[in-house]
């Protein structure tokens, strides 16, 4: 027997918290190259339709990433940020996401006191949860609110897994991620891990995240059975938008939750402004076989990426070169 569900899928959960994902995994897809009336347009539509919390993008390293190949939501700079927002006197709190390894922590990210960011996201492998707990101290030392992604876990066995959560837990971080970063799970398999990852939130006094990615087209499927489960921090984008196959489409994610400060109509405005024009000038993302190829076999996307920025239809040959390098 698995966890008792806390409602039916349609029952009010008032702990809910959506976070928008938007820039930062949809940023994946255009090096992040979106203008200042998009994310000021974002921003607006975010608040109007009740969303707990809006990521600008990585507070990513300058001495790994050269600002010159990338859109500035790429480094999340305080003074892009308020030009944006100002001091965000507004009930949404600000978020970005720092990769272990890949960003310049102790220097790049300020004090709380002067910033308006609220949320620092930290995004690990599981092997390297010790410099992601680093992080994850500091931040709360500057008196942010953390999350943690461990990411692809689809590839993680259970004794390390078990053993990540238990250093986690254990740390100051505020919610742990459930992350599918393949898109490779099913509402079953995220059923078991949360019961995994809600065991831990219970020892520790955590909350649970999800965070989904679509190649089965079940991003929705599996968010919303996270939160069956007892899942709190819900991530979407706008028109699904985010690396590959992208993301849980927060037009959705808003249209199931039954909680009257969601709106969804701010939301649809905004894709027809933005998003059906960013689709028109090139920008790629969303379901296609190659990646619910690679989804079904519980690998990276980047191989579909690929096959999709080369125009190639040839399904069944990439298949085969997809297990030929499985073995």
């Amino acid at each position: 027997m698995g966890r008792e569900r806390r409602g039916k899928l349609v029952s009010y959960c008032p702990d809910i918290k959506v976070v928008d994902c938007t820039l930062r995994d949809g940023g994946l897809v255009n090096n992040f190259a979106f203008t200042d009336e998009f994310v000021k347009d974002l921003y607006l539509a975010n608040i109007k339709a009740g969303v707990d919390y809006m990521e600008f993008g990585y507070k990513a390293s300058k001495e790994i990433f050269n600002p010159d190949n990338f859109g500035k939501w790429k480094f999340c700079n305080e003074k892009d940020i308020r030009a944006i927002v100002g001091d965000n006197k507004t009930d949404m709190k600000i978020s970005v996401m720092a990769d272990v390894g890949r960003t310049d922590f102790k220097k790049d990210i300020l004090n709380k006191k002067d910033s308006v960011i609220d949320l620092v996201r930290v995004a690990t492998y599981i092997n390297t949860i010790p410099a992601a707990i680093e992080m994850l101290e500091d931040a709360k030392k500057k008196g942010y609110e953390t999350t943690v992604n461990i990411m692809a876990v689809s590839k993680v066995n259970d004794d390390d897994l078990d053993g990540g959560l238990e250093l986690l837990g254990q740390s100051s971080v505020d919610v742990i991620y459930l992350v599918d970063s393949f898109g490779a799970f099913y509402p079953e398999q995220i059923e078991r891990l949360c019961d995994k990852y809600l065991n831990i939130a219970a020892k520790y006094n955590k909350k649970i995240g999800i965070h989904a990615h679509n190649n089965q087209q079940l991003a929705f499927a599996n968010t919303i059975e996270a939160l069956s489960i007892g899942a709190s921090y819900l991530d979407a984008t706008v028109s699904g938008m985010g690396r590959g196959a992208g993301n849980c489409y927060m037009e959705l994610l808003l249209s199931f939750l039954r909680n009257p400060r969601y709106n969804k109509v701010a939301i649809m405005n905004f894709v027809e402004k933005h998003m059906l024009k960013l689709k028109e000038e090139g920008a790629v993302w969303g379901y296609d076989i190659p990646y619910l190829l690679t989804g079904t076999l519980n690998s990276h996307p980047s191989s579909a990426i690929q096959f999709i920025k080369e125009n190639r239809t040839d399904y069944a040959m990439f298949y085969q070169e997809l297990i030929d390098n499985t073995l």
